[in-house]
């Protein structure tokens, strides 16, 4: 059985591209049936649009509130029925309504090894700290900031003449491979989330 995936994007979408080819092979398990993005300018939707892929799009300037948005993306999202939901540049928190749907199955990408560096500044924050290796971190969301179960980390070194846009550019390339091994990896053999780790490979008895 091939496991549904929906994608949310705020902007180009080359983890959107790498999931979209990775799907293409029958045997990584998995097919994007919906994109989602924060604004209609975001690159990665017309990417979605030559796949064949459907597409929505919920501003939260669109509604008078941020909770009656979380609601609205909720119920975008639900449409599609979704198995995971893939936060690919996502740039928006979500909140309890969303939550409440696909906590247990909602996953994110990082740019540093956490819990160190979390926020939107993780090579930069890395950089100034003089670590010497840094990453990229994939989670299971939860209501906090990057404080959700790890799933993955992968390690990238930190060179001595690094600037913040070569460091964010190789813990890309990093992120990028980490999210689509792992992305497959779950939805073919399954996963269980026990306290803080993510087993995969163990599916829960029911």
């Amino acid at each position: 059985m091939t496991a549904r995936l929906v994608v949310l994007i705020s902007g180009g979408g080359s983890n959107l591209a790498a999931l979209i080819e990775a799907c293409s092979d029958p045997g990584y398990g998995a097919q994007v049936v919906a994109v989602g993005a924060d604004r209609a300018s975001a690159g990665g939707l017309e990417l979605a649009r030559a796949a064949g892929i459907p597409t929505f799009v919920q501003s939260v300037k669109a509604h008078p509130t941020r909770e009656e948005w979380d609601v609205a993306l909720a119920a975008d999202i639900a449409e599609h029925q979704p198995d995971l939901v893939i936060s690919a540049g996502f740039l928006k928190l979500t909140g309890p309504a969303f939550m409440e749907r696909f906590g247990d199955r909602y996953i994110n990408t990082h740019n540093s090894l956490l819990p160190s560096f979390p926020g939107i500044h993780g090579p930069r924050d890395a950089l100034e700290y003089g670590v010497r290796i840094t990453g990229a971190t994939l989670f299971f969301v939860d209501s906090g900031v990057d404080t959700g179960q790890i799933i993955a980390q992968v390690a990238v070194p930190v060179e001595l003449d690094d600037t913040e846009e070569t460091l964010t550019e190789r813990i890309k390339v990093a992120e990028r491979r980490q999210l689509v091994e792992y992305t497959g990896r779950l939805v073919r053999e399954g996963w269980t989330i026990s306290a803080r780790k993510v087993l995969i490979g163990v599916v829960p008895t029911r």
